[in-house]
């Protein structure tokens, strides 16, 4: 009869890691998919929203605003799926550095918006305060789930794997 010693940290995480790069994933679909789906039925709200940052001229500013909302849906299906998911998430991190800056942005320059992060954004009404720093370190922990699967891409339950054929749990030592 033989003894084997418990698992060690190091030995579990092959095992954890694929399933913490799904919730990863799921969890950013999630978020992409409620963020574009409360701006599809207002495009013109979503394009005022982006004006408000003052960063771009009128019209490209309600150009963005009405494509976003479908780069955001496309992303969260994508994601869904598990298709192309590094380059989903690298797109994922790039935009979500640029959500970051625009609202640091707002912030430093003293403006008093709504992010339009999810919904209609603008102006906010005389009296109302931005709410600024929470909005960052949300944006910072969505940017850690896409950090995490743009170095560990590979889930179970996903387009990417059953088109490679391979398994998500891979050795330590590759």
């Amino acid at each position: 009869m033989s003894v084997t010693a418990p698992p060690t940290r190091a030995g579990r995480w092959p095992v954890v890691r694929p399933w913490l790069g799904t919730a990863a994933r799921l969890g950013l679909a999630a978020v992409w998919l409620v963020a574009g789906a409360s701006k599809v039925g207002d495009l013109a709200a979503s394009g005022r929203a982006v004006n408000a940052y003052q960063v771009l001229p009128y019209d490209v500013a309600t150009v963005i605003g009405a494509a976003l909302p479908f780069v955001e849906l496309a992303l969260g299906v994508l994601l869904l799926l598990g298709l192309a998911t590094r380059l989903v998430a690298g797109v994922s991190a790039a935009l979500l550095v640029v959500f970051i800056v625009g609202i640091a942005s707002a912030w430093a320059r003293g403006l008093a918006i709504d992010c339009g992060c999810f919904g209609s954004g603008g102006q906010l009404a005389e009296g109302q305060a931005p709410s600024y720093l929470p909005e960052i370190l949300r944006d910072l922990g969505f940017l850690v789930l896409a950090g995490f699967l743009l170095i560990w891409p590979r889930t179970p339950v996903s387009v990417d794997g059953w088109l490679s054929g391979e398994p998500a749990v891979e050795d330590e030592d590759e």
